[in-house]
């Protein structure tokens, strides 16, 4: 009785595909979740410039920036009397 050989190197190439199939899903997971938290951390970066170019334009023109709020306040005008 002699040994299947191809049967066994038909089960190892279809167990080699399955493997590297496995490992491409897992690396192109990684890679859409390493985007998606570029992308976030873009997004936050356009915040925080468009928030400290609208303090300096509020710091400026003499406003008041109201970081509670994370808007500009204008002065009251006082009278002198």
């Amino acid at each position: 009785m002699t040994f299947p050989w191809s049967n066994l190197v038909i089960a190892a190439l279809i167990l080699a595909g399955i493997s590297w199939a496995i490992l491409e899903i897992r690396s192109n997971a990684a890679q859409a979740v390493r985007n998606s938290i570029e992308r976030q951390n873009n997004e936050a970066a356009k915040s925080a410039d468009a928030k400290r170019f609208d303090y300096d334009v509020c710091s400026s023109s003499g406003g008041l920036w109201n970081f509670g709020t994370g808007r500009c306040e204008r002065p009251s005008q006082h009278r002198g009397n």
